[in-house]
């Protein structure tokens, strides 16, 4: 994850990170909430700067009130707010840029490009609109919008805010607690309040004819936020705006089909495509998968209700325990999960903690561990290295935690004690394998 640093904007300290070292500056500005580092926690955000970092240097940040930067008393202005963009520019020592606006951001992007013009190289507007005002109903009273608005800050922080925002993910449990939680990092209630009320009268329609930077327009006709309709409009309203209209996907711009969304800003900012991006969307990673043991005998014996009962027990262990040690839960596999980390050391330690949690359960859990390259497929994985962490749990015991020799490797010195397994012939991989069991 790259290093989050500050800038000075003003009095406010603006916190941002920056990817990559490419011939052009993209300048990522966020929508209503953001929280630069634990949006990396978000499946797919990683790999979609990744990915416009292969031709870019991409700065994201914070605006004033949010995630990691200075919190504020006052709702800062729409004015105020490109001052924190102009900040981070200037202290990454950026001349010109390309600016990529996301939802709420899209407006401040085109008051940025107006204001700044000299500055603005390329404008990509992603799910927005000019008047914030147009995602209400006409006919909504003062009294009915303040019940509303009640009744959302009552609710701050249990996903239910950003639900249309990953309208897809709306029904799985375990993306909805990640989007409680970036609800609330990234803004308390009282502030995300405030700044409901400050964006009803954020309107950039009047200065879209003034927009003089080559400008993209994209959205999603199923977007479940920002009507399709809204970004039509924008488009229509600045000057030989190009528009794209993708068929499916959600509010977020990482989620989805990123790799043709991307594809078409690289074009459009750089004047080609690269079309084996895709397959380089490849990063080194520990994989843990698991296993219940003989799970068909003990949902017979107990029956599907209790059964459904232990499982919901053991996805809530693997997903507290995957967090607390920094790890990113792909998917849980029915009877098992598939996770991966950053570091060896913490997925042992992750693995181990799981296993004996399990067992105090009645769980009994198996693991296998492998550290290699892995291929990011959406929210997805795969590659070489995934398919050696299931062939390792696969030869491992009850309450076990086999582990390759690379991992052992990687963390000597750490602590970590290991007894030797033997070799084994894993299928579908060539060569022998030395397995080794995992102790605190």
């Amino acid at each position: 994850m790259p290093e989050t640093q500050y800038a000075q904007s003003g009095d406010f300290s603006i916190a941002y990170q920056v990817m990559g070292n490419g011939p052009i500056d993209i300048v990522l500005v966020p929508g209503i909430i953001s929280h630069i580092d634990y949006q990396h926690e978000l499946p797919g955000y990683t790999q979609v700067l990744r990915r416009l970092a292969k031709f870019s240097r991409v700065i994201a940040f914070d605006k004033r009130g949010q995630g990691l930067s200075d919190r504020l008393a006052d709702v800062p202005s729409l004015d105020e707010r490109i001052d924190d963009v102009r900040a981070v520019m200037d202290a990454v020592g950026s001349q010109r840029a390309a600016l990529v606006g996301f939802s709420e951001g899209a407006s401040m992007s085109v008051l940025f490009a107006t204001t700044y013009p000299d500055r603005v190289s390329h404008l990509v507007l992603f799910g927005g609109l000019a008047r914030v005002a147009d995602l209400f109903p006409p006919n909504l009273t003062p009294s009915a919008a303040e019940e509303r608005l009640a009744n959302l800050v009552k609710r701050w922080g249990n996903g239910a805010f950003l639900g249309n925002v990953f309208a897809s993910d709306a029904s799985n449990p375990e993306a909805v607690a990640r989007i409680a939680k970036f609800e609330k990092l990234a803004s308390s209630p009282g502030a995300i309040k405030s700044y409901i009320i400050s964006n009803r009268r954020i309107d950039v329609t009047g200065i879209l004819p003034c927009v003089q930077a080559p400008t993209l327009v994209l959205h999603r006709a199923t977007d479940a936020q920002v009507p399709v309709a809204l970004g039509r409009r924008m488009a229509a309203g600045i000057p030989g705006a190009k528009y794209i209209e993708y068929p499916t996907g959600d509010h977020a711009f990482w989620t989805g089909d990123t790799e043709t969304v991307v594809g078409d800003i690289e074009e459009f900012v750089t004047g080609h495509r690269d079309a084996g991006a895709a397959d380089l969307e490849r990063i080194l990673a520990t994989v843990m998968f698991t296993d219940i043991v003989d799970s068909t005998r003990q949902a017979a014996e107990v029956g599907d209700q209790r059964w459904r009962s232990r499982l919901d027990q053991h996805d809530a262990l693997a997903r507290q325990l995957i967090e607390r040690h920094r790890g990113n839960l792909v998917k849980t596999t029915g009877d098992g999960v598939l996770a991966t980390f950053d570091g060896p050391g913490r997925a042992i330690r992750c693995a181990l903690s799981f296993s004996n949690a399990a067992r105090q359960i009645g769980l009994p859990v198996r693991a296998g561990l492998h550290t290699g390259e892995i291929e990011m497929r959406g929210g997805d994985i795969g590659g070489i290295a995934v398919h050696a962490a299931a062939r390792v749990m696969s030869q491992s015991g009850p309450d076990e935690v086999l582990v390759s020799r690379v991992v052992t490797d990687l963390v000597a010195g750490a602590g970590l004690r290991f007894s030797e397994r033997g070799s084994y012939e894993l299928k579908g991989l060539p060569g022998k394998w030395d397995l080794f069991a995992a102790a605190g």
